[in-house]
């Protein structure tokens, strides 16, 4: 299997396993992983809900921006990405540029019960309306690879195929 040198990103709503599947690749591959929410928090030196309770979602969506900006100038990486950051068409276009986007799909019920309890996502608690409303984005993008009732290896394994096949 013929894998490029091209970033691998791994994109979807919250709870599909965004995280869980890109830290597998990347150990696969023997490839840098950067988790997108886990560079913000490092560098704002504060969590996820303390951004958006103190500086906002704006501050955050203008981090992930930056973030993006820098990533798309990189390459051999596997990076997860939070779960609104392609949302954003700029973020899409920037990280589309500089890798191959695949988009982690998983059904309500699935989702329902793997953010039952969330801790340390600002937006769990709405995360129907939420996941209605970007849904549509979501469905657009071309790559899609749903996790529900899946191993975290069975879905590592369909990504790095469709990856290698599409080159």
């Amino acid at each position: 299997m013929a894998i490029p040198s091209e970033n691998l990103v791994i994109t979807g709503f919250m709870g599909t396993g965004k995280s869980t599947i890109g830290k597998k690749i990347a150990v696969k591959l023997k490839r840098e992983f950067v988790d997108t929410d886990a560079e913000i928090v490092s560098r704002a030196g504060m969590s996820i809900p303390e951004i958006f309770e103190q500086q906002g979602e704006k501050a955050f969506r203008l981090m992930e921006t930056e973030i993006c900006r820098e990533l798309a100038q990189r390459e051999g990486l596997v990076i997860s990405t939070g779960g609104g950051m392609l949302v954003n068409e700029e973020n899409r276009e920037l990280l589309g540029s500089s890798g191959f986007i695949v988009c982690l799909i998983a059904s309500p019920e699935a989702l329902e019960k793997r953010l039952l309890g969330a801790k340390g996502r600002p937006l769990a608690g709405q995360w129907r309306e939420l996941y209605e409303k970007r849904l549509p984005i979501y469905k657009a993008l071309p790559i899609q690879v749903d996790t529900s009732n899946r191993t975290p290896d069975s879905v590592v394994q369909e990504i790095l195929q469709r990856w290698s096949s599409s080159r």
